[in-house]
């Protein structure tokens, strides 16, 4: 094999921006977020095209099949087409509605809110706490 056809997988996956730094995609194989065939793989294992890789990042989890090598890191518009993402629907819609539930945190020792403060909190939560017509 030729050098230039040796792709590691942490280098291909900075790459494909699946990662901001090529150091948080080693970081991540190192910690057994990366795996293929539910193997945990090392920074250094090579990538093939065919390839199907399970990669953990936080909550998100992505399944991604590799098309074709890419050695350097280019722009998105070009990455997303190195990749094919074979996520289930079931997950990708897990990870995405965790974003759209509201989070009502206020900072302690604020007091009561106002009214307009209450009027916001509303907005927020779109109807997500008021009671049903029947259940009083």
């Amino acid at each position: 094999m030729a050098e230039q056809e040796k792709l590691r997988i942490d280098k291909y996956l900075w790459a494909i921006r699946l990662f901001k730094t090529r150091s948080l995609a080693t970081e991540a194989c190192k910690a057994g977020r990366v795996k293929f065939n539910g193997n945990n793989l090392k920074a250094s294992a090579i990538v093939k095209p065919g390839d199907v890789y399970q990669v953990s990042k936080g909550i998100e989890k992505k399944v991604i099949e590799v098309v074709e090598l890419l050695y350097n890191r280019v722009e998105a518009k070009i990455a997303v087409t190195k990749y094919k993402d074979i996520t289930p629907l079931e997950e990708t819609h897990g990870y995405k509605s965790m974003f759209h539930s509201p989070v009502l945190i206020r900072d302690r020792g604020a007091g009561r809110p106002t009214k307009k403060d209450r009027r916001e909190i509303d907005d927020l939560t779109g109807g997500l706490f008021e009671e049903e017509e029947g259940e009083k």
